[in-house]
């Protein structure tokens, strides 16, 4: 490692030289209290920024273990400090001055969640943060001096206010810490109390509106019903009162705009643990919970879906479907068969986003149609039994249907988003009512290992360098939040809902990449559980193939890597 003093010497070499002059600044330098590394230089002012990191030894950052002792107080610590330095950033970006993103100092900033990420990274104390940064040239010429200022002025701040216990709030680090301590002790009871979710009392549910999901100014803050209310002591902030949601068949009821979507996303967005001040910070949910949804037009390949869908006129095999084109109902009884693969325990859907004909059919349409005319067995009839047989539960919402009333185990009502217990009446109104079927023969689980198609036309591409042809990675582009190429596939994963980060999506791309190069002919399940193992043993910057760890990703849970490659 070389000393800050000859950074700055090399920098001044090569002011007014032509712009690839600033890749020999590539490498690790010394500045003291911490180390800067240099690790991609731009090509091209008008190309994308320079990635640097930089990293503080434990002894100089001075965290407390307490802080980052466990995997969820580090990620804690990791989503703090990262917020703090881009703070810092942005007080700086573009005080340097130039052609295109010159003077550019910025970091990712993350949503409402806490994620793992490569952004920020501790590891036995030390603190290392991964940036961008505009190189400045006037034209495509190098201008030096704005880059010293950005790396000998404007970083050491960002380092000293946004990476040193020494400059921190304490008392909100420790909360920090506490939040997350007390987030896994809810998670914990979720289990002992046989729980599906727990929304406490207080908590702020509606967004902002549909661009932002910070929480909505004046909203009416959650109360659970008494009848559903549970208290539980948490380790730091002590009594929390709020709603046990259990495990088995619960709707959400209510007329609408009365806020029975609303509780539904913030039981969705529950498998991911929320920063303070967001409103749904103790709003937790079984972590393998899946969003299920109607996803028209998606490509399904190798499903079985003949839990659901049974004697095509066609006569095609449905424990091994495939299509390039699902309707609506296929589409969800894949989704469902496909969650169940990735380990789901909880199922959340809503009305409104589900296909008609796969929720229900009404008597009428029974008696119009037979049953051995309908391929579609509808969802109402293996509800109770995905339950009673497979213990996976179900929380519903619904607005028109009453049918499913006859599989409630508990119904909450949104009224004017104010949460009430309508157990008793429902099942009050269903008296001298005949019930529709609520079981279907031929219960199974989906069965199959699938193995997927990993190749490509690009797979063996190979350029010539010189002494000879070498294998060329595959290139990946994320294309917005929730799409990405990988070589000459796209893969668009806008319906799979419970992807709230683009750092997510990028992941899923490198891990896409990876398993096209390391995992070839295995099923499905096989390639998700080598993915999980690289990710367990080597983090993030394991499925990224060697040399430097880029910045921008987030890890997603392994029902989004199920999701991923199930539409691949």
């Amino acid at each position: 490692m070389q000393s800050s003093e000859q950074l700055r010497a090399d920098l001044r070499a090569i002011d007014r030289r032509s712009y690839p002059a600033y890749k020999s600044l590539a490498g690790r330098w010394s500045f003291g209290t911490y180390s800067l590394n240099i690790e991609h230089v731009q090509g091209d002012p008008f190309a994308a920024p320079s990635q640097l990191s930089v990293t503080v030894e434990a002894h100089a950052a001075g965290f407390p273990a307490v802080c980052w002792r466990s995997p969820e107080n580090r990620t804690a610590l990791e989503d703090y400090l990262l917020r703090r330095f881009g703070r810092q950033a942005d007080r700086f970006s573009r005080q340097a001055r130039g052609s295109g993103k010159s003077g550019v100092l910025s970091v990712t900033r993350p949503g409402q969640e806490v994620l793992q990420r490569t952004d920020c990274q501790i590891c036995a104390g030390a603190v290392t943060v991964r940036f961008e940064v505009g190189f400045p040239a006037n034209g495509r010429t190098i201008n030096a001096r704005e880059l010293e200022k950005i790396l000998f002025d404007f970083i050491p701040v960002c380092v000293e206010q946004g990476l040193l216990y020494t400059n921190a709030p304490k008392e909100e680090v420790m909360q920090t810490a506490a939040l997350a301590e007390d987030q896994q002790f809810i998670r914990r009871e979720l289990a002992r109390l046989d729980l599906a979710a727990f929304v406490a009392d207080g908590s702020i549910l509606p967004r902002a509106s549909g661009a932002s999901d910070r929480p909505m100014k004046d909203a009416v803050p959650f109360r659970s019903p008494d009848s559903m209310a549970v208290t539980l002591q948490l380790p730091h902030r002590g009594p929390l009162r709020g709603m046990g949601v259990k495990r088995g068949v619960t709707l959400i009821a209510g007329g609408g705009y009365h806020g029975k979507s609303t509780l539904l996303k913030a039981l969705e967005r529950g498998v991911y643990e929320h920063i303070a001040g967001d409103g749904r910070e103790y709003v937790l949910t079984d972590r393998t919970a899946v969003k299920i949804r109607a996803e028209d037009g998606r490509k399904v390949t190798g499903t079985d879906v003949s839990l659901f869908i049974n004697h095509l006129p066609s006569g095609r095999d449905t424990t091994r479907f495939s299509t390039l084109d699902a309707s609506g109902s296929t589409s969800q009884a894949a989704n469902i068969a496909e969650a169940l693969e990735a380990g789901s325990r909880l199922l959340l859907m809503d009305e409104d986003t589900s296909a008609t004909n796969f929720m229900v059919r009404d008597e009428l349409m029974q008696a119009v149609i037979a049953r051995e005319q309908e391929p579609i067995t509808p969802f109402l009839e293996r509800a109770l039994d995905l339950w009673r047989k497979a213990g996976v539960s179900l929380i519903l919402v619904v607005g028109s249907c009453g049918a499913y009333f006859h599989t409630a185990g508990q119904v909450v009502q949104m009224d004017a988003y104010h949460a009430r217990d309508i157990t008793a009446r429902a099942k009050a109104a269903l008296e001298g009512r005949p019930a529709p079927a609520l079981s279907a023969p031929g219960f199974h689980l989906p069965a199959g290992a699938r193995v997927i198609d990993l190749s490509s036309s690009s797979q063996t591409r190979k350029n010539y360098r010189g002494d000879g042809y070498v294998q060329e990675r595959l290139k990946i582009k994320r294309l917005g939040k929730t799409a990405f190429s990988v070589g000459d596939r796209e893969l668009d994963l806008r319906y799979v809902e419970q992807l709230v980060d683009p750092g997510q999506t990028q992941a899923l791309a490198y891990m896409v990449r990876y398993a096209r190069e390391n995992l070839a002919g295995r099923p499905v399940s096989g390639v998700a559980a080598a993915l999980q193992k690289v990710l367990e043993e080597k983090g993030l910057g394991g499925v990224c193939g060697g040399g430097s760890v880029p910045a921008g990703l987030a890890l997603p849970r392994v029902q989004e890597i199920f999701a991923c490659f199930n539409r691949y």
